[in-house]
């Protein structure tokens, strides 16, 4: 079933509608197409038109939550542009788009470095595709929670000050539909919001989950990926998620006692490295093919920089590669 939104954008000419929605789509490498009366882009499995006449925005989703995304986000591109635009349909008062509440199940140690949560809920299964990860919100300890949700001009409103949610991004592990649990895990180090909360969380606790997102498993004959920590659970779940055929490697800077011998296909081999000073030399070490290829990459922030200018200095485009901050050191925004 496909869902629809239109939005009229009082005070905008065609031009700079036409730029606004170019300005959106530009991050996805979505290109514009000339449709009938208008322009076209295709966004995470959707259509976004812009008519001439008006002009008018029309939207068409496969589901009620990539609908009222792109409704905040186009609302979002277009104030920018000086316009707000007047939808056809506000769900005024609801949950902010792909959030779902859930509660938790159970917390325990992996290892030494890492915990693994379990939550459930009724949209559990809705995590399992379209995106490996998901946004964690977690109340300030002692409140009740204010989630964000949607204001009169379809944006959504997060909450602020000493009600701000704690909002990090993790990579489900595992997740079982039918049974209705998703599994995530931390990555325990000293100051971390989250390790602070799952040390604490009682069972039954509201947890809101916010997704998925962050892409999906790359989809190439030879996939190597590459990362920190923090990336572990992530190249876990893609390893686990790679076609039985797909050859390569992965690399992970992580102490020995929190490396698990991961499941993967026969010809990936895997790679433990020492320390955050030998992720980049083993970008530059990894034996690459000349086509089919993938590299994945993700760190902390300036050292994913790094691994985007020589993955460039070594040919591949921009298809080829994923090059992911996944945490800042002190002092970087």
């Amino acid at each position: 079933m496909t869902e629809h939104l239109a939005a009229t954008l009082p005070g905008l000419g065609f031009e700079a509608a036409l730029a606004a929605l170019r300005a959106a789509a530009a991050p996805y490498d979505a290109p514009c197409r000339e449709v009938p009366g208008g322009v076209a882009v295709d966004l995470w499995g959707a259509e976004v038109r812009l008519a001439q006449g008006g002009p008018v925005l029309a939207v068409s989703a496969p589901d009620m939550r990539i609908l009222f995304v792109l409704q905040d986000a186009l609302g979002s591109v277009f104030e920018v542009a000086g316009c707000a635009p007047v939808w056809d349909r506000v769900d005024e008062g609801a949950l902010a788009p792909g959030l779902s509440l859930m509660r938790a199940v159970s917390v325990r140690q992996l290892s030494p470095g890492f915990r693994r949560v379990r939550l459930a809920g009724a949209d559990a299964a809705r995590f399992g595709a379209q995106g490996l990860h998901f946004r964690l919100l977690l109340p300030p300890a002692g409140r009740v929670p204010d989630w964000p949700r949607i204001d009169a001009r379809g944006r959504t409103r997060w909450p602020e000050g000493a009600a701000a949610l704690h909002r990090p991004v993790y990579t489900v592990r595992a997740l079982d539909a039918a049974a209705g649990w998703l599994d995530f895990d931390i990555f325990v180090h000293e100051g971390g919001g989250a390790t602070a909360w799952s040390a604490g969380v009682e069972p039954g606790a509201a947890v809101g989950v916010m997704g998925p997102g962050g892409g999906w498993v790359p989809e190439a004959g030879h996939v190597t990926l590459i990362g920190d920590e923090t990336a572990l659970p992530a190249i876990a779940r893609i390893l686990s998620l790679l076609p039985a055929g797909t050859q390569g490697s992965a690399h992970v800077a992580v102490a020995a006692e929190d490396m698990p011998d991961l499941p993967r296909p026969a010809a990936m081999a895997l790679h433990r490295l020492e320390g955050h000073g030998a992720l980049v030399p083993a970008l530059e070490a990894a034996e690459l093919p000349a086509g089919g290829r993938f590299v994945w990459f993700a760190a902390e922030k300036r050292l994913a920089e790094t691994a985007r200018k020589v993955l460039r200095a070594r040919g591949l485009g921009k298809a080829e590669m994923m090059a992911a901050g996944y945490w800042a050191a002190e002092g970087e925004v």
